[in-house]
């Protein structure tokens, strides 16, 4: 049997198909920068062996799979073209990989990890579910029927999929340093709806959405009237949210979820729209939203004291207002205090007015410098001309999160992409 070697096996979703694999039976080892990531943890309790980046890795025989966030110049990578060995890109390999099961592609430009995180743990209930989600996480059922899985639009990636359906949540501008404008991800989306083998689930309410075009058919749900699902009614209690479902202006039930904020009534509206297709019960629908745990990295919370900490993988301004509103519709009484890390120079330049628009709804703002990524070391852009246009924004290290413990009985909420966890750890070690 071949060894699945992954090049770069701490990124999200490399992590997660590891993992599927290895619960699948097959024999999963990786290799990656020393740095410590969330992503590892599931791999470690998996036993899933992570080396170092090192040429001698590589063994004939082998099946390499490498992250898009490497080329040829990468020395595991490099070593494997001069055995003459494939190397598998991710979405290449996953592509091939969905064949053997019906497949469900949740993409969208906010949303899709916690669209997939749900509709995995609804639809795992009924039917035997492998999945594939953005926070890392993986599932492999031996005899699955489903595959659900994260498909993320960034350089057209998700063009390497054809999925049976795909569900939708929303089309916006992001990843500026690769798409032009929002009709530029638009035309991203639109070529994706047309490889769809069965059915695309996709928001109505979304402006863009609501003019793709399919061979297959497309199934609209959101608030608005004109969806073939319809949320309504949305009642917010200590417990979630209870919202009532119409198909086509015909009720179908009442549902509660543990989250806040009208895009988690959409994500459940979607995964009741794809489950229904799916001939799934309702009670067994009813009773998995209810029961959901949510994902890594989105509206994680932890009691510290009188203090309430988020960890949340916001990073657009669309999302960051989510946040927000979600945090405030939650714990009304307290103050929001938002901790913010920038993740990338092309991103924050790309959105700086729209950033401040959406902090400026926290109570407090608190900035942290610029991520960057492995594409970018560096810009002319700095946190100050984040800070300039937010009334009140105070800049903080890690060495100072000490001051956050003038936030008596209130929600901190830490947000970000790239590695805004250190900050929450070092203020939950101070003395």
């Amino acid at each position: 049997m071949t060894v699945y070697h992954f090049i770069g096996i701490k990124g999200s979703g490399m992590s997660a198909l590891a993992q599927v694999l290895h619960d699948m039976k097959f024999k999963v080892q990786g290799s990656d920068v020393d740095k410590v990531f969330f992503t590892q943890k599931p791999l470690e309790q998996k036993g899933i062996n992570i080396l170092p980046f090192d040429k001698s890795n590589v063994q004939s025989g082998q099946t390499i799979i490498a992250s898009p966030a490497y080329n040829e110049e990468h020395e595991e990578i490099s070593e494997a073209l001069e055995k003459s060995m494939p190397v598998h890109k991710y979405p290449l390999f996953l592509g091939e990989f969905i064949e053997n099961f019906t497949s469900v592609a949740v993409t969208g430009s906010h949303g899709k990890t916690s669209t997939t995180g749900l509709l995995s743990h609804v639809l795992g209930a009924a039917k035997p579910t492998s999945y594939l989600i953005g926070d890392g996480t993986g599932k492999g059922e031996e005899n699955s029927e489903y595959f659900v899985f994260e498909a993320c639009e960034y350089r057209r990636h998700f063009l390497h999929y054809k999925p049976d359906y795909s569900i939708m949540t929303n089309i916006d501008f992001d990843h500026p340093d690769y798409f032009k404008d929002v009709d530029d991800v638009f035309d991203a989306f639109q070529e994706m709806a047309m490889q769809v083998k069965k059915a695309i689930i996709a928001c109505g309410d979304d402006v863009h959405l609501q003019k793709i075009q399919a061979q297959v058919p497309v199934v609209f749900y959101g608030l608005e009237e004109d969806n073939d699902f319809q949320g309504t009614n949305i009642h917010v209690s200590s417990e979630g949210t209870t919202f009532d479902v119409s198909v086509r202006n015909t009720f179908y039930g009442t549902f509660t979820i543990p989250g806040y904020g009208d895009h988690n009534v959409k994500n459940a509206l979607a995964v009741i729209a794809l489950c229904h297709y799916e001939d799934v019960p309702m009670q067994v629908i009813s009773d998995q939203l209810r029961t959901f745990p949510g994902v890594k990295r989105r509206f994680s919370e932890k009691p510290f004291g009188e203090q309430i900490l988020i960890d949340d993988y916001a990073h657009h301004p669309t999302e960051i207002s989510a946040t927000i509103n979600a945090t405030k519709q939650k714990y009304p009484n307290r103050e929001v205090v938002a901790i913010f890390q920038p993740h990338t120079f092309t991103r924050t330049k790309a959105f700086l007015e729209e950033f401040a628009e959406s902090l400026r709804k926290a109570d407090q703002v608190y900035l942290c410098d610029i991520f960057s990524s492995a594409r970018e070391n560096s810009g002319t852009l700095t946190i100050k001309d984040l800070q300039d246009l937010i009334p009140n924004a105070k800049l903080i290290k890690e060495s100072e999160m000490k001051q956050l413990k003038a936030h008596k009985s209130s929600v901190l909420l830490f947000m970000g992409a790239g590695d805004i966890q250190k900050f929450q750890q070092a203020y939950e070690s101070v003395k």
